[in-house]
């Protein structure tokens, strides 16, 4: 496994973080518990939730199968870098979600009770608050982190702007910030290259992108195909409005040997703004082959065939990166 700082911190963490949205829903307690234990053998150290995964308003039923891993002991806790995510709704008052100073304050409480840990190593904003000042934003996070149950502070499905202005009043308290954004961030969804990549740069915060495969269009047709017919679904809407692309992505993939999965992780891994893209495993074999993308090096010339089939918005390039 290969580590990275997040961000501008001192903080190592490897270049791949273990997703968990599918953990419970999609995937039994016992297989979450053994995908977990594997991401630790691997060397995956960072791990990623939020309390609305399980999608059972207020129950945080992820973050409950992670605590009950935790809790076996063997210095599971002390191994991982534990990130989870605060805005979405956790009940049906009016104060039970977004991020005013009184529901961070509750939703923190909550997150580390059913996690079984004393503190959060990363604690993200889910999405931005339009109606809650950043003053009372980061009063409440540096609360947290003055009682040792936060370390750093995220964002997630931030606007450049919006981490911007995050940052300048948080400098203003003399306040460390944002260390991270978590943004959708593909081969075939490169919006955020226009804006919110060169503020991550500018801010000095890691990119942990999510649905890097771009909910599974860039595992290619044939992968797609396979899955279709086993549960007997048509194929998706996207899958056709990309075909002529998805063929010739995967037909450069041919010529490389290598699966257009791991093509597409190790694309946004030689971006040096990406910290580590979000890998959301259902199964042990989704953990275990995502680990091929941390050894394929793309040339210029194979990036500039990429960038070619998934043009992005013509905003800063990866290669324009540089901290």
């Amino acid at each position: 496994m290969n580590y990275t700082h997040l961000g501008r911190t001192g903080l190592n963490v490897s270049r791949l973080c273990l997703g968990t949205m599918n953990f419970g829903p999609h995937t039994s307690e016992a297989d979450s518990f053994a995908i977990m234990d594997k991401a630790l053998d691997l060397g995956v150290n960072f791990f990623d939730t939020a309390n609305v995964y399980g999608w059972k308003k207020g129950e945080g039923v992820t973050e409950q199968i992670i605590g009950r891993w935790l809790a076996q002991g063997g210095g599971r806790r002390e191994k991982i870098v534990l990130a989870t995510k605060v805005y979405g709704h956790m009940g049906d008052g009016p104060n039970d979600w977004k991020l005013s100073a009184y529901h961070i304050r509750k939703a923190c409480d909550d997150s580390l009770r059913r996690l079984q840990t004393d503190h959060i190593d990363l604690y993200q904003m889910h999405h931005i608050d339009r109606e809650t000042p950043w003053q009372e934003v980061w009063q409440a996070m540096e609360l947290l982190v003055q009682q040792g149950k936060v370390i750093y502070v995220g964002s997630s499905n931030f606007a450049g702007w919006h981490i911007a202005q995050a940052q300048g009043v948080a400098a203003s308290r003399h306040f460390l910030g944002l260390v991270a954004e978590q943004c959708t961030y593909s081969l075939s969804n490169r919006a955020v290259e226009m804006e919110v990549l060169p503020s991550c740069r500018a801010h000095g915060l890691g990119v942990i992108p999510w649905s890097p495969l771009a909910g599974g269009l860039l595992a290619g047709l044939e992968k797609a195909s396979q899955g279709r017919r086993v549960t007997g679904q048509g194929m998706p809407e996207s899958f056709e409005k990309h075909r002529a692309q998805l063929e010739r992505y995967e037909k450069l993939c041919q010529e490389l040997g290598e699966k257009p999965a791991h093509v597409a992780l190790a694309w946004l891994l030689r971006n040096p703004v990406v910290t580590a893209p979000i890998i959301g495993p259902r199964i042990m074999d989704q953990l275990t082959g995502a680990l091929r993308s941390l050894e394929i090096n793309l040339s210029p010339e194979i990036a500039k065939r990429l960038d070619d089939i998934w043009p992005g918005p013509r905003g800063e390039a990866p290669e324009a990166f540089a901290w």
